[in-house]
């Protein structure tokens, strides 16, 4: 299952960064909105991705989850070559280090935060493609999009320096800012990005389950969110099960107390909406 990264949504104030320049960006390419691409998640912006849902049939509320990022897509034009030079980068999730190569010369090595369990930094190989200076807050002093097609994500600086080294992001690389600018003046677009490392996050959780900590996760967001008065603990057992289904029941979602893609999902942007959590 994929769980997108931070949810883009109408909030006071407004929410800013690169990912919402990438959705206003492919919204003007789409005919959807006729303003500035200024990274700033306005009225304008919101009622352009409700007219957007309606035209492919996805719920109009205006908020970029999975579903949508899927839908808005990646730029097709946007495709570069490998460069030349050689430069690749890879991430170990479980070390929580970034390392960056040149063929095969480790050029440097950084210590990285990285996705939380519920929000788990993506697997894969993918490329940088897009490069910004000082997008600011939470992006820090430099901004690498790479073309994960089901969410904002990215390689980053950060205003919160003691994260570096935990699992603490909503699935984006985050680095200490002088270590990403290092980095950004090194890496051209294009360069390849592969990522590595267990990610526990997305199972279908039902009774019978082997115990994880997904299960933990779940459990402590229910907690926060005030359907469960349980242990938190990784074990899927019944009382877990009633508080899924109570969740399910407000949310409008089939009330089976099985947690699969859209309880997932509904899990986290109610958490966000409930700590108005904005950080990528």
């Amino acid at each position: 299952m994929r769980i997108a990264s931070r949810y883009l949504r109408l909030l006071d104030p407004y929410m800013v960064g690169p990912d919402v320049m990438h959705v206003q960006e492919r919204l003007i390419t789409l005919g959807f909105y006729e303003g500035e691409a200024d990274g700033v998640y306005n009225e304008e912006v919101f009622e352009a991705v409700r007219a957007f849902q309606t035209d492919y049939g996805l719920n109009p509320d205006g908020i970029v989850g999975p579903d949508t990022w899927n839908a808005i897509g990646l730029d097709p034009a946007v495709q570069f070559p490998v460069p030349p030079e050689g430069y690749r980068i890879e991430v170990d999730l479980e070390r929580k280090i970034l390392t960056l190569k040149q063929f095969t010369e480790t050029i440097s090595t950084y210590p990285v935060a990285v996705g939380r369990p519920s929000t788990p930094t993506p697997t894969g190989d993918w490329q940088i493609i897009q490069k910004t200076r000082n997008p600011g807050g939470p992006f820090g002093t430099r901004w690498m999009r790479i073309n994960v097609p089901w969410g904002g994500y990215g390689i980053h600086g950060t205003d919160t320096p003691e994260s570096i080294g935990t699992a603490a992001s909503r699935g984006c690389i985050r680095m200490f800012n002088e270590d990403v600018n290092e980095l950004y003046d090194i890496v051209p677009l294009g360069t390849p990005v592969r990522i590595t490392g267990e990610v526990f996050s997305g199972r279908k959780l039902e009774i019978g389950v082997e115990p994880g900590p997904d299960i933990f996760e779940v459990k402590a967001v229910l907690t926060e969110l005030g359907y469960y008065t349980g242990e938190v603990d990784g074990i899927y057992d019944e009382e877990i099960v009633e508080a899924v289904r109570s969740f399910q029941r407000d949310f409008n979602i089939i009330a089976d107390g099985i947690v699969g893609v859209d309880t997932y999902n509904q899990l986290q942007l109610a958490r966000d909406q409930y700590l108005d959590d904005r950080e990528p």
